[in-house]
Parts: structure tokens; C-alpha cells; sequence
């Protein structure tokens, strides 16, 4: 095809993608917003839909500015048995802003929707508890809004206050992971380390404090610099060869998984599933993070270590600091993408984990076999357990029941509800073995879980 008719080809594409978002465009507001504007804009969406938003703070960075989270809900507030919780994180590094005014852009969006009778917006929100963290980083993103943008200024506002990188700032459970495919334990719900406070940064530890408060299934963290999906593992058991890091590919056990999480932003996006911009070659527009590099302590992998969570790294746009006159191309771009990454978390199975007389468990196991990487129940009984279409053989299981297994065959739209009701073991059987059990006794790599902290509401 010549490059002219390329070019218009591509042009029509994005136009096709974007035809729902015609009815709002000139209502959004497209430029670069300080704290105290980001602050003002997310009031406006929850006063424009108060009846299906939320805004809460789950604490404060280094100097004092709190980390709003924007929670869209038909039943703001409160976890529906079933329904899967979803959260978009922006901004973990200051100076990369493209995801943080894309989250202020998503909302106004499902917000005008909602309103307007869109039906799938209608239905996500009626089947998705959506929260958006626009910003991680306030602080750095206010240095680096200060400055001119130039490659002088590359690094200026990407570190927090205290100049810690807080995606290098997780409890490293890789390094536990990788010593336990050798030595024998788990790669899911690994424990934190009993001094992981004192290693961490304000911002870091409210992040970690949320998602022990909230059974997130699916997840992505919004970067620049790059465009393409990136997926775990971030790190990998790196060798070292000639006095540097080799990088190499490092495959979670749901790496297939994670491949089709990671097309369906990439080829829902404007540009990205070509995997050539910004000089880069990423073939369908994704890579594995520690084969493009290692990465020790990110969030995407202590999301799949720790809790339940499945998250992926997007990577946005090729300039960190993008200007403003591109902001509404690049929404463009992206907000389809955005939507269908949400809507990838109902897919495989979900349902309720009971006694027998219907009392829901928490902490259930969810096993599948051929997979090493289980899911639990959530504090409601309910369970979630992203899979591809396919037939699995699952177990539940749970401390003081008989396990229970079934076949299971999950289709490519909708989840295939499963529901568990446990006996009570009659007769002595061996205790289901948690990760806390099987850590490895060294004082590097082991430890329990931290109690839940509260959340703070938004102070009025």
C-alpha cells in the first residue's frame, strides 16, 4: 500500500475506534493538570455522577499530597460478591504524565457515558468496580511540570521527594520466587519480609496497604517512553556475563495468558500493535519485561507474587512529557484500548466458595491443574481466576474441608460461574499448605502477612 493511502488508512481506523467518544470530546478538557487541578477535576466527575462514583485516599506522598483514587460502582463503596474489582494506576514515575491525564479523560468519559445511557459503559460500570489512581507520584510530577522539557531535563520529577524510583521500591519477591523453583515452595501469595515498612517509601507502602484492602483481579500501571504492553516477569534470574545483566525471558506460568492480556490493549490501541514506534521493535506491540530489561522491586510482579492481581505495564507514548496540542490525539489513541483492557477481567471463571451450610470461606484455594499459580477467595467467599478458553480441571480447597474438584470449560466471552460448597473433614487430612508455610527459612526471604490498614475517606 503506498504511504499516502497507509497513512489514511490508519487515519480512518482511529476515527472508526473513536466514534462513541464524539458526543463528549468538547466537554474533556485537554491539557496538563498541576495537583491542585487534578484535585478539582476529579470533584467535578464525582459531582457530576455522585450516584456512581467514589473519591477516597489511600494516604499521602512524601510532601503531604494525597493519593486520590476515583472508584466508579453502580454501588460505589461496596464490593458486590461477583464482581470483579479492577484498578488503573498513573504516574508512578513523575515526569512520565501521558497515563495520568488519560485516567482524568477515562473518567470524565464514563462519566458523560453513564449519563448519556452508552450501554457498554452502562454495563461495565454495572459489572466492574473500576478504580483510577491518576497519580502515584505527585510530588515528582511537580517538579518535572516546573521544568522545561528537554533531554536535559530526562530524569527531572521521575523519582519520588526522597528521590527513590518507586517502581524499583517493592519487597523484591522475585528474588523468593526463583530461590523456591530450585528449592521447593510457592510463587503466589508469597509473604512480605517482616521489615518490608522500614524498605519502603510513603507512596509505595499506601499502594500496598490498597491492594491488601482490595481483592483487585486485573490491573495496569500507565508509563512513558516507549509504546508497547509489557507483562510479567519484570525480573528475571539474570546471569551475568562479561561485567553486565543479560537480559533474557522470564515467563510467568500464565505467560499465554499474559500475552493475550497485553494484544488486547495493544491491537485496540491506535499505533501500538505495529511494534515499531519510538525506533523499537515489539512484534504485535508487547514484549516480556525482563527479555526487553530486568527490572528488580516493580509493581507489576509483586502484584502477581502477592495477591491475586494480574497486572501488565503500558508503556504510552515515546515522550515522557508529551505537549499538550498532542494530549487529544493520544486520547484517541488510547480510549478504546482502555476500555477493552477492563473488560478483559471478565473472562475465565469466578463464583462463591461455601460450607456446607452456606457459609462463605475466605482464603480458599483456587488450584488449577497444569498452572502453578493459585487464586484465593476473597473476604466475601467470592473467588476470580482469569483463564483462556479451554477445558481445566480446578480444586478448591481450604483449612479443616475436603477439597473439591471439578472439570470446567470457560468460552471466550462471558466467565463460567463455578460455585464450591466444602464438607467439613470428618477424619484427620493434611492441612492445606499455605505459602506462608513453605517460605524458606532465611532471613532474606521469608516472612507473614501484614494485618490490613483502613483506607482513609476524602477529607470535605
Amino acid at each position: 500500500m503506498p504511504p499516502t493511502r497507509r497513512r489514511m488508512s490508519q487515519w480512518l481506523w482511529i476515527l472508526g475506534k473513536v466514534l462513541l467518544l464524539a458526543r463528549v470530546a468538547a466537554s474533556v478538557n485537554f491539557f496538563h493538570h498541576r495537583y491542585e487541578e487534578l484535585v478539582q477535576a476529579l470533584f467535578d466527575v464525582k459531582g457530576a455522577c455522585p450516584y456512581i462514583t467514589r473519591l477516597y485516599s489511600i494516604g499521602r506522598s512524601v510532601q503531604g499530597r494525597h493519593l486520590y483514587v476515583l472508584e466508579f460502582s453502580d454501588y460505589p463503596g461496596i464490593h458486590e460478591p461477583m464482581e470483579p474489582e479492577f484498578k488503573y494506576v498513573a504516574n508512578m514515575h513523575g515526569n512520565e504524565v501521558l497515563g495520568r491525564e488519560l485516567l482524568l479523560q477515562l473518567a470524565e468519559f464514563l462519566c458523560e457515558q453513564y449519563r448519556h445511557g452508552n450501554q457498554r459503559v452502562t454495563q461495565l460500570i454495572h459489572e466492574t468496580r473500576i478504580h483510577l489512581l491518576p497519580t502515584m507520584n505527585p510530588d515528582g510530577y511537580e517538579v518535572a511540570a516546573a521544568q522545561s522539557q528537554s533531554p536535559l531535563g530526562y530524569l527531572v520529577g521521575r523519582n519520588n521527594a526522597n528521590g527513590v524510583d518507586l517502581n524499583r521500591n517493592f519487597p523484591d519477591l522475585n528474588t523468593v520466587m526463583y530461590y523456591n523453583e530450585k528449592q521447593g515452595g510457592p510463587n503466589h501469595h508469597i509473604p512480605l519480609p517482616d521489615n518490608w515498612r522500614s524498605q519502603v517509601e510513603p507512596e509505595t507502602f499506601a499502594v500496598i496497604q490498597w491492594m491488601k484492602s482490595y481483592n483487585f483481579i486485573l490491573s495496569a500501571n500507565l508509563h512513558g517512553g516507549a509504546v508497547v504492553a509489557n507483562y510479567p516477569y519484570d525480573k528475571s534470574q539474570e546471569q551475568r556475563s562479561r561485567s553486565f545483566w543479560q537480559a533474557q525471558n522470564s515467563p510467568t506460568p500464565d505467560d499465554s495468558l499474559f500475552q493475550k492480556l497485553a494484544k488486547s490493549y495493544s491491537y485496540a490501541h491506535g499505533t501500538m500493535h505495529q511494534g515499531t514506534n519510538c525506533g523499537d521493535i515489539f512484534p504485535d506491540g508487547i514484549t516480556n519485561g525482563a527479555s526487553w530489561y530486568s527490572l528488580s522491586k516493580g509493581m507489576q510482579d509483586f502484584n502477581y507474587l502477592h495477591t491475586n492481581c494480574f497486572e501488565i505495564t503500558l508503556e504510552l507514548s515515546c515522550e515522557k512529557f508529551p505537549p499538550e496540542s498532542s494530549l487529544v490525539f493520544e486520547w484517541r489513541k488510547n480510549a478504546e484500548a482502555l476500555i477493552t483492557y477492563i473488560e478483559e477481567v471478565h473472562q475465565g471463571i469466578k463464583g462463591l466458595v461455601s460450607d456446607d451450610n452456606n457459609n462463605r470461606l475466605a482464603g480458599a484455594v483456587i488450584s488449577v491443574k497444569g498452572i502453578a499459580h493459585d487464586v484465593t477467595s476473597g473476604e466475601h467467599g467470592d473467588y476470580f481466576r482469569l483463564l483462556l478458553p479451554g477445558t481445566y480441571t480446578v480444586t478448591a480447597s481450604a483449612d479443616g474441608y475436603q477439597p473439591q474438584t471439578v472439570t470446567v470449560t470457560v468460552g471466550p466471552a462471558a466467565p463460567t460461574v463455578v460455585h464450591f460448597q466444602l464438607r467439613q473433614s470428618t477424619v484427620d487430612s493434611p492441612r492445606v499448605q499455605k505459602a506462608s508455610d513453605r517460605v524458606p527459612n532465611s532471613k532474606a526471604l521469608h516472612k507473614k502477612v501484614v494485618p490490613r490498614a483502613a483506607q482513609w475517606e476524602t477529607p470535605r
